[in-house]
């Protein structure tokens, strides 16, 4: 348990003495793409957050989104960058608690999924993938992914009355950076990725990214959350809090070399969130959830009408939530 991490430095403050060693926070990044660019990437920004929190920091790293979820709910991990689909998770299995959010370099209000193809592709159109697809080898998203699963769940597949399960000739799960590299590679026909991801596969990789493209592009996408443990003590959360909402700002050389920091993520500074920001995507998944039931030819009607009535129930009490929040 976490907790027990803080036991000494409580009992230090306590009796007015200090720490011999700073206590060792595990940050927690959602496998995006590799963990080596990922690790290059956020390093910098966790050895800043080690010399100005006074613990140590360390970035915890697993093959998909639930290893970062499930290290959170054992308490191998105190707080997290997440999307916004693994964040609702983290909040609902893991003690979970939305704090910060993202901001993008570019001045975005958030980023989009896309569905990508080889340019050389004999699928030029979304109608084409959406016409052959027992021809077509596809690349999916992570399971907990908002962009790789979530959104195109919905507004790619649900809405054009499509299981991507069953509409392709074969299916194979990859990070974002894993399917740009398959697609430029013509290891699989189509695949979903994001812009962001794109954008730094293009800086890394430009002459695969020149062999890419988009054939659909999703709704705006809200900026990740920054996540901790709910049960963190309230010294080190206000310390937490303190370095991500000043990370980057003011006009000091200081402050423009951390910018630089986030730019390389293509982020730009911290801004102050809750779980509020999770309503829509908890919507979303409801709305999901409710095509799917409409679209069951095999379920009984008491059934249904049952499954669709919790469903408008939870509707209405996020609705109430947003509002409440106006």
């Amino acid at each position: 348990m976490f907790r027990k991490l803080f036991v000494s430095i409580l009992a230090a403050a306590a009796c007015g003495g200090a720490l011999a060693e700073p206590v060792e926070i595990n940050f927690g990044i959602i496998s995006t793409e590799s963990s080596a660019n990922l690790k290059a990437d956020w390093q910098p920004v966790l050895d800043d957050m080690q010399k100005k929190t006074g613990y140590k920091v360390k970035g915890y790293f697993a093959n998909d989104y639930a290893g970062i979820i499930e290290g959170m709910r054992f308490g191998k991990v105190h707080l997290a960058w997440f999307g916004n689909k693994s964040g609702m998770e983290a909040v609902d299995r893991a003690s979970g608690e939305v704090f910060a959010q993202i901001t993008y370099a570019d001045g975005a209000p958030g980023y989009w999924s896309l569905l990508v193809t080889h340019k050389d592709s004999a699928y030029k159109t979304l109608d084409d993938v959406l016409k052959h697809g027992k021809d077509i080898s596809y690349g999916a998203g992570d399971p907990n992914s908002t962009s790789g699963t979530l959104v195109p769940g919905y507004y790619l597949y649900a809405q054009n009355g499509i299981d991507p399960k069953t509409h392709y000739k074969s299916l194979r799960v990859g990070n974002h950076e894993s399917n740009l590299m398959a697609t430029a590679a013509k290891q699989v026909d189509v695949a979903i990725t994001n812009t962001e991801t794109f954008e730094k596969f293009s800086r890394r990789e430009p002459e695969k990214a020149k062999n890419i493209h988009v054939l659909w592009k999703s709704p705006l996408i809200a900026a990740d959350p920054i996540v901790w443990r709910a049960d963190l003590p309230a010294d080190v959360k206000a310390k937490l809090k303190e370095f991500f909402l000043s990370y980057g700002r003011g006009d000091s050389a200081e402050a423009k070399r951390e910018l630089a920091n986030m730019n390389k993520l293509t982020f730009g500074v911290f801004n102050e969130s809750s779980n509020k920001q999770l309503v829509p995507f908890r919507q979303l998944e409801l709305v999901k959830a409710k095509a799917k039931i409409e679209a069951d030819q095999n379920m009984d009607a008491a059934t249904k009408q049952a499954k669709l009535a919790e469903i408008a129930k939870k509707l209405a009490a996020l609705n109430d939530q947003l509002a409440a929040a106006k």
